[in-house]
């Protein structure tokens, strides 16, 4: 009978997607009303993780993106906390890392952070989200869908079982590791503590399988992710990369090998391709995608922008998404290849995660 009614809702999903087929203008660079159902895998709209901190843009900053996000008909997006926010600071050179919690405040600021993430979300014109199919009524609905994330493991303290609290109060994916050191795993930032994966992060993993959130291994260390891949019974995301050129490009550190990414492939999951300033311009971005589409296959690569926390982004607003699409097309991509990888990819995954 499970897997009758796991037929079933594979079935309706692989027709949802099917209903939401690429439709390109005469030139093929624009996107008309039927155009691709498309998810940003990670984004920090209107940087509110940061509000209270005089770095802030004030609160009009999330609808402006929001409003883009509308513009360049942008489906859903994972709206990310920032669970070591307190302690990075962007420098002209990337991020610099200083701090740490004591007992207690990382919980605290969790519920700051996601506090007034959920009040401003309320005042833009976003559909709060949980569940695929409301990624599919936003789309059919062009608001976009938002689903809450957090980078970062922090907020935990080392307790899977505050994963119970965060799936209640909404939060649909987390990423284990991001600049701060933590107790979860190592990253590729910072020297290893724990050869990989701890006995805290597979807790951590172990709990978010059984309660359907989706695992984020962005910035974790390759042997991490390898760990990851090793335990994980769902699909998995690296929500925001790039594969490694050169060492002397900014970011590089952040970049990943062919190996790195095929793990995260291995499980069904996707990769967010990511226009950082690791590119040298927005066609050098179309580039790096294609790359990353041909070491992993076109099913396993998606959208990962870092919105609103990106060092030097060669994609700044959504409404350039279409230019994007177009991008890929005139490399020779099908529609149904831009379509998986606009967003088709990271529905499969929401499909059987969530």
């Amino acid at each position: 009978m499970a897997s009758r009614r796991r037929f079933l809702r594979d079935s309706a999903l692989a027709a949802a997607a099917a209903s939401l087929r690429p439709s390109f203008g005469p030139s093929g660079f624009g996107l008309q009303e039927s155009a691709y159902l498309s998810f940003d895998l990670h984004a920090h709209p209107g940087a509110v993780f940061a509000k209270g901190r005089k770095e802030y843009a004030g609160d009009g900053a999330i609808l402006k993106t929001v409003n883009a996000m509308n513009e360049g008909r942008l489906s859903g997006a994972f709206f990310s906390l920032v669970a070591d926010a307190p302690f990075l600071e962007l420098t002209s050179t990337g991020v610099k890392v200083s701090g740490s919690y004591g007992p207690g405040d990382a919980w605290k600021e969790y519920h700051k952070q996601l506090g007034a993430l959920k009040a401003l979300i309320k005042t833009v014109p976003a559909t709060p989200a949980t569940t695929p199919a409301d990624l599919d009524r936003a789309a059919a609905a062009k608001k976009v869908a938002a689903y809450l994330a957090c980078e970062g493991g922090e907020f935990l303290e080392g307790d899977p079982d505050r994963l119970d609290q965060m799936h209640a109060d909404g939060i649909r994916s987390l990423q284990l590791v991001h600049y701060v050191p933590n107790i979860l795993g190592d990253l590729q930032t910072a020297p290893p503590q724990h050869n990989g994966l701890s006995a805290a992060g597979k807790a951590v993993v172990g709990r978010m399988n059984t309660l359907g959130m989706v695992v984020d291994v962005a910035h974790a260390s390759e042997k991490t992710v390898r760990d990851v891949v090793d335990i994980t019974t769902a699909p998995i995301i690296l929500s925001h990369s790039i594969l490694k050129l050169e060492e002397t490009r900014p970011l590089s550190a952040r970049a990943i090998s062919v190996e790195h990414a095929k793990l995260v492939a291995q499980t069904g999951g996707v990769i967010g391709a990511w226009p950082s300033g690791f590119n040298t311009s927005f066609a050098d971005f179309v580039e790096n995608t294609v790359r990353l589409i041909e070491a992993v296959g076109v099913d396993h690569v998606g959208l990962g922008t870092d919105m609103d926390g990106n060092f030097k982004p060669v994609f700044s607003s959504y409404t350039q998404l279409p230019r994007w699409a177009g991008g890929l097309r005139a490399k020779g991509l099908s529609h149904e290849e831009v379509a998986k990888v606009m967003g088709g990819n990271l529905r499969r995954v929401l499909g059987k995660v969530i």
